[in-house]
């Protein structure tokens, strides 16, 4: 068995890695960039190798710095994880010669499917069904803009070393051919050092389906069941679930058995995952095989109860897979959240900064036999860089039962996850993952990849509360406040001979709702009290300086996360955030007639998005541009962002240069 094992990666999954090979009583050693010094998976290592400079490509996907951290600590195995170089032929190759153990698949099969280019050409050898593309290398943008028209808009513009969506882009016309060319070659060379490029038929109305499959060095290899993967956004997977609430027995199977044959094909072993297009007529085809560990095995592994490290730790050691096909069971319906450092109110760009909180929901068993699972890398006060990936956590929950059942079971579970998950101090997209867990069409499993854009055409704006939810948060609400102001009372005092009196009548105002409550409390419990007659019992394990709290409002509990700012009540619940003011009759009646601060105006400036640095500059002062005309490319956390003018104006000055570091809100240029 293997005795000491190096991860090559960082963050989170270099601690998923870490876990299970403690486990097995196996030695761990991480690697880590100037940035990662304080990092969660260098703390829970047993020993730690520096290797270089914040960047990735002057450390994690430097060959050479990963060779002399396994000569400084004689490892004898390397756990790849995934991005970096988790599919990178010369690096298995490396270690071959190193005599290193490489925990993913053979030196050919990286070569054969990790590149995009050849593995469609074999499995379309190999009978498979494929998406209509050109599958040579394509020389520059003019080439691109040819190929593009030849297939038929709209297509795929993608990076053949890639992966995790970077060095993508979907172009419906010549325009953006040529654009998307250049900005997927730009970010591959970035991400992955290979800046080959390649173009295939969009297929519309898809949903991206993938199978787990699994193998050993004794020529068995097995399919685990199919992961759905359809919700993302920029190519980038948000929400995955296990089964699919799609696919039938019969298509489970087929798909099964191509992705195993697939991978027979090319003499695959470890873990890998082969990815598909399903139409919606269950016609699928071929996408790409990713031959490392997906981000998302953590909900194939609550479904099947394989923990599919330490079967790659095994298959790489040499041993047999200890089960064969009839045995794998699909138990039960699990559910993925990716928790990412980006502000879902700015279009998801991304953000940096401290978490000042972090403090995940109580992982395991639930009372309702529910499990939640947190995968994270980080803990509270870790620094989110703009060097990485900006992925924070993989929340997930699992619900026993039949299918129907237990999908909307862990969809719940979800809810009550995220609601429960408290992260303060960079811009996070949970609010957004609450409202997807609450949206009727997500609950039905009617989902497309093209579902972010069709149900938030306009970004994410966060939700607004109904009549009924802004009742119940009024009522949280005038609760809080009563409790202050009880509070406050036995503080100063007494007036003679009494305690302050507090008022029960309240008008609490949040969004565009505005309540009279009164407060009655009896030996059992508070009551809300609403001036058409409505009545609440509620009750809270709250004090004042408590950020997470549970309410039972008329035997519903629900976790809200509060905050005081200033004399005003935040109230965050399901992808809700509102601010709720609670004023007496008199008072609300006069902050009525209080005039409305207007906005500064910044229409007609160019402000940074997302703290990053400045690729390129494309006008100059005193040009006329155009709606729609690029004017500036901003890079952060490996992805490039194309800012474009939103009508014609002509530019007054240009404030930032090419190199130059902004941070968010930061002038890029004005116009006149």
């Amino acid at each position: 068995m293997i005795s000491k094992i190096l991860i090559a990666n960082r963050g989170e999954i270099a601690c998923r890695v870490i876990r299970t090979a403690k486990a097995m009583g196996i030695g761990t050693v991480a690697v880590y960039s100037d940035a990662d010094a304080n990092a969660l998976h260098v703390a829970l290592a047993d020993e730690a190798v520096n290797i270089g400079p914040a960047p990735s490509n002057q450390s994690y996907i430097v060959i050479e710095r990963i060779l002399d951290a396994i000569r400084q600590t004689g490892a004898d195995a390397v756990h790849p994880g995934y991005g970096f170089l988790s599919e990178n032929a010369v690096f298995a190759a490396a270690l071959e010669k190193a005599g290193v153990i490489f925990i993913g698949p053979p030196v050919g099969a990286i070569e054969a499917m990790g590149d995009k280019i050849t593995s469609k050409k074999l499995a379309a050898d190999a009978g498979v069904s494929t998406v209509p593309g050109h599958m040579g290398l394509i020389a520059d943008a003019d080439e691109a803009v040819r190929i593009a028209s030849s297939i038929g808009y709209p297509v795929m513009i993608k990076a053949s070393a890639g992966g995790g969506g970077k060095g993508m882009r979907i172009a419906w016309n010549d325009a953006e051919a040529r654009e998307g060319f250049q900005s997927s070659k730009n970010e591959a060379r970035a991400s992955f050092g290979d800046d080959r490029i390649f173009i295939e038929k969009f297929v519309t109305q898809p949903r991206h389906i993938e199978i787990q499959v699994l193998g050993d060095t004794h020529g068995t290899v097995l399919s685990l069941g199919e992961r759905e993967c359809s919700i993302q956004r920029r190519n980038q997977k948000v929400i995955e679930e296990a089964p699919s609430p799609f696919l039938d027995a019969a298509t489970r199977k087929a798909m099964g058995e191509q992705a195993v044959a697939l991978a027979q094909a090319v003499g695959y072993h470890s873990a890998g995952t082969v990815e598909f297009i399903v139409d919606g007529d269950r016609n699928f085809y071929f996408l790409e095989m990713n031959t490392r560990l997906q981000v998302e095995h953590p909900v194939t592994e609550l479904i099947t109860g394989i923990d599919l490290v330490e079967q790659m730790i095994r298959v790489a050691a040499g041993e047999k897979l200890s089960f064969g096909q009839d045995e794998i069971r699909l138990n039960g319906w699990a559910i993925e959240s990716r928790l990412y450092a980006e502000d879902p109110y700015r279009n998801f760009l991304p953000s940096i900064g401290r978490l000042t909180r972090y403090r995940p929901p109580r992982e395991g068993v639930q009372p309702d036999g529910t499990i939640v699972r947190n995968d994270t890398g980080v803990f509270e006060g870790s620094e989110i860089s703009m060097y990485y990936d900006p992925m924070v956590a993989k929340l997930c929950t699992w619900s026993p039962g039949e299918a129907g059942t237990a999908r909307l079971a862990a969809i719940d579970a979800m809810g009550k996850a995220l609601d429960a998950f408290e992260v303060e101090g960079i811009g996070h997209n949970l609010p957004f993952l609450s409202a997807v867990m609450s949206q009727a069409r997500f609950r039905s499993g009617h989902i497309t990849t093209a579902y972010i854009a069709e149900e938030f055409p306009d970004g994410f704006t966060g939700v607004s509360p109904d009549a009924d939810s802004s009742r119940k948060l009024a009522a949280i609400a005038a609760w809080i406040n009563q409790r202050l102001q009880e509070r406050a009372a036995r503080i100063s005092g007494t007036i003679g001979n009494h305690l302050r009196i507090v008022g029960k009548q309240w008008v609490v105002i949040l969004a565009e709702f505005e309540h009279a409550v009164t407060l009655e409390t009896d030996a059992a419990a508070t009551f809300a009290l609403f001036e058409d007659g409505g009545r609440m019992a509620i009750a809270s394990d709250w004090l004042p300086g408590r950020s997470l709290a549970a309410f039972d409002v008329d035997g519903d509990v629900m976790g809200v996360k509060v905050d005081l700012v200033g004399s005003a009540i935040r109230l965050r619940w399901r992808g809700m955030d509102v601010t709720a003011r609670v004023r007496s009759p008199r008072v609300a009646e006069l902050a009525r007639l209080m005039p409305v601060k207007p906005r500064p105006d910044t229409s007609k400036m160019l402000l940074c998005p997302m703290p990053g640095v400045i690729t390129s500059v494309m006008v100059v002062a005193g040009e006329h541009v155009e709606a729609g005309q690029t004017l500036a490319t901003v890079e952060a956390m490996k992805m490039e962002n194309v800012l474009k003018a939103e009508r014609k104006g002509v530019v007054k000055r240009v404030a930032a240069a090419t190199g130059q570091s902004l941070a968010v809100d930061e002038l890029i240029m004005e116009f006149e």
